[in-house]
């Protein structure tokens, strides 16, 4: 017998994250500007990764795993590029 439910406290934690899904996709629709809803996004991304991650733990099913790490490359490739259009937009300072 564990200490912890795995289960309920990866609920509970869902429970938290959903808090901060909110929050994160508030600041991202308005963001004053370009920048301030790229961070949020990539913010909002985390917290989908995080979310698959206590999912899999919630159900015991690895697929939500799956899920956060494509997420995670999508991020990623976004980020990216983001940043070289930021980059070509101030004239390659």
């Amino acid at each position: 017998m564990t200490l912890f439910n795995l289960s309920a406290l990866a609920s509970a934690l869902i429970a938290v994250l959903a808090l901060s899904l909110a929050l994160v996709a508030y600041r991202m629709l308005k963001g004053p500007g370009y920048a301030d809803r790229i961070v949020a996004l990539d913010m909002l991304t985390a917290v989908v990764v995080s979310l698959s991650a206590l999912t899999s733990l919630a159900t015991g099913r690895s697929a939500f795993l799956d899920v956060g790490l494509g997420a995670a490359l999508i991020n990623f490739a976004s980020t990216c590029a983001f940043a070289a259009f930021v980059e070509r937009k101030r004239g390659g300072r």
